[in-house]
């Protein structure tokens, strides 16, 4: 199949209600803010990425669509994906800002969606992907959840048979987040890793003071992530050293954040997220560097595309957000793996009920190019 160019744009709001709060120790979020990006070549085929505002209500279709107009579709008419998806630019000055919606990642997902349609490969076969499946963890994102809804989550994701299980932690009272640990315990027993989230509330003395108390309580933590500040990168380096579990950082950083923290040897673990062309460079950078990389949460697990294809990552971050009714159809999961599809693209399809009124769901509207 030959490239041919973008010609047109289509976008569709979607905004609804969550099925429980989400959120850590900084955050959280009851709605689901959303839109759907779709990017069309010239012989119909369609690239989609979806994106999402985390905290802050959307504006209508038509604002939407003038701010994508203004802000994206410039730089997207009439050029090719591929071209657009292995392009390094240098930008300088004002351009170095973020656009007035968050779009970023969702151009990306739409564009290497059309670059690996034009391809006729799945996508992750284009990144080059030698293995069909990859590791999956249970991340409860279970900050705000009642011990009772807690428990239910993970017990569940124990008879789902995820390989790991990650919990929020960073209260003010030290001791609710061991009573979780607890709890935690007793839904799923200890045959399986347990990872911990501060998502940066503490300072590198607090960490340390938390993980043995855990230890002391019999809890193995097998690893660590964002304990502190991203940018205190001599903390991460003095945890680091200690080795009292390992250090998964990098979520919060832009590439280059992400290099200065690789050659500050500040992490065992490189997390990155969803935008494909920056997580195979970090990918590339972290391989070099023989440090882990490990997939944070991507929009309905897109990310399993980069997991497969970058060497080494044994896990994706899965947690249970009721996205599903979005697309035609998730991808597949069963006894702790995830599996990439094998139609050509990423193989989500954005469903024609979230097109028409998000899955039944109240507040939708769409805004068509």
């Amino acid at each position: 199949m030959s490239s041919t160019p973008i010609v047109a744009y289509r976008l569709t709001r979607l905004a609804f209600e969550r099925d429980r709060t989400i959120g850590d120790s900084q955050v959280r979020a009851t709605t689901a803010q959303l839109v759907a990006v779709e990017l069309i070549d010239a012989k119909g085929n369609v690239g989609l990425g979806f994106a999402q505002s985390l905290f802050t209500s959307l504006p209508d279709a038509g604002e939407i669509d003038r701010i994508f107009a203004a802000e994206a579709w410039p730089a997207l008419e009439g050029r090719h994906p591929a071209a657009l998806a292995l392009a390094v630019t240098r930008v300088r000055g004002g351009n170095a800002r973020r656009m007035g919606l968050p779009f970023e990642e969702s151009l990306q997902h739409a564009i290497w969606d059309l670059f690996a349609k034009q391809s006729g490969l799945p996508l992750w076969r284009m990144l080059g992907a030698q293995r069909g499946a990859v590791g999956v963890y249970a991340s409860g994102l279970d900050y705000h959840l009642s011990d009772h809804d807690f428990t239910e989550l993970f017990g569940n994701a124990r008879e789902r048979g995820f390989l790991g299980y990650k919990i929020k932690v960073g209260h003010p009272d030290l001791e609710r987040d061991l009573h979780r640990l607890d709890l935690l315990r007793k839904a799923v027993g200890t045959d399986r890793p347990v990872m911990i989230d501060a998502n940066e509330a503490w300072t590198a003395q607090e960490t340390i003071q938390a993980v043995r108390l855990f230890e002391r309580a019999g809890h193995s933590i097998y690893w660590l992530e964002d304990p502190i500040p991203r940018d205190d990168i001599d903390g991460l380096k003095m945890l680091r050293h200690l080795g009292i579990s390992r250090i998964n950082a990098g979520e919060y950083l832009d590439l280059t954040g992400k290099r200065k923290l690789i050659e500050a040897r500040a992490c065992d673990m490189l997390n990155v997220h969803g935008q494909v062309s920056d997580v195979m460079r970090a990918g590339w950078l972290a391989n070099e560097a023989n440090v882990e990389v490990t997939l944070g949460n991507t929009f309905l697990e897109l990310g399993v595309n980069m997991a497969l294809a970058l060497p080494g990552v044994r896990w994706l971050e899965y947690s249970f957000q009721n996205f599903d009714h979005l697309v035609d159809e998730p991808y597949a999961m069963a006894d702790g793996l995830i599996h990439g599809r094998e139609a050509p693209g990423h193989g989500l399809v954005l469903s024609d009920a979230a097109r028409a009124n998000g899955g039944a769901l109240p507040h939708v509207t769409s805004a068509a190019a």
